[in-house]
């Protein structure tokens, strides 16, 4: 589960670069209830949103050239500075260097040696997300890797993460669940699985992350998102001990998933 302490190397922040905010806020204010907040009245680029009062992302301007639309997802570093560094020796790029965010944190956005795009967040007054684990906001990350090894061996160098591999059922390959260092099972906060390029279609066969947002309802949820122009590319279908889930591109194309666990 996530949790808001934040434990190095857990999700803390999650962010969504899209061509449209206005868009973008009135479709995920549709499809989970959240408010879009900007940060000042003449901001348009960058704010947050928030489910009863409570920040559980980022909305802001997709401003890189080229780029699609997508949640970028940030773990928490204690010295964003020295994770730069291990990047750069774990053969990672560094696709944004560290900077400051005022007196918030301070961040970095990387890419790992397969593909995938990630960020870090280093806490000042912020800390990251108020609001996790719970319908309408962030309770799972995952990444979609062509090489589930590697992924494994730079991401554990890089947090320290402890793994645990899983057989998916009908024999879909492995499911690696991911967890902070030195915490308990419980404590697990996402997992990796290896996807033959050619079923990346989103990205053109490159890795990716993405984030699962619960939901108490995942059918009605994913019916919202139909109505307002989303797709489903899976579900929603039943995951033995895992709950009811779908997987939702928005109109931009950004991925997510929704879910509704088993215990809810």
């Amino acid at each position: 589960m996530i949790t808001t302490d934040f434990a190095p190397g857990s999700p803390c922040w999650i962010d969504l670069g899209a061509p449209d905010v206005p868009a973008a806020a009135d479709f995920y204010g549709s499809v989970f209830g959240w408010d879009f907040e900007r940060f000042s009245p003449e901001e348009d680029d960058y704010g947050t949103l928030r489910q009863d009062g409570k920040v559980v992302a980022g909305l802001g301007k997709l401003t890189e050239e080229g780029a699609r639309s997508a949640w970028m997802i940030y773990f928490s570093t204690p010295d964003a500075d020295a994770t730069t560094e291990a990047v750069r020796r774990a053969g990672g790029t560094v696709r944004v260097a560290p900077m400051d965010a005022g007196g918030e944190g301070r961040m970095a956005q990387y890419t790992d040696p397969q593909g995938g795009q990630f960020a870090v967040w280093q806490p000042g007054s912020t800390k990251g997300v108020e609001a996790v684990d719970g319908p309408g906001s962030l309770g799972w990350t995952e990444l979609y890797t062509t090489d589930l090894a590697a992924a494994k061996e730079f991401y554990g160098a890089l947090f320290g993460w402890q793994t645990q591999d899983l057989d998916l059922p009908g024999g879909g390959g492995t499911y690696s669940l991911i967890t902070p260092s030195g915490l308990p099972p419980e404590r697990m906060h996402g997992g990796l699985m290896q996807l033959p390029a050619d079923a990346l279609t989103l990205t053109g066969g490159r890795p990716y992350w993405h984030p699962v947002f619960g939901s108490a309802d995942c059918d009605a949820t994913v019916a919202r998102v139909r109505e307002k122009g989303g797709t489903v590319q899976m579900g929603p279908e039943d995951a033995p001990d895992v709950g009811r889930l779908a997987v939702c591109v928005d109109p931009a194309g950004a991925d997510f998933v929704v879910l509704t666990p088993v215990s809810a």
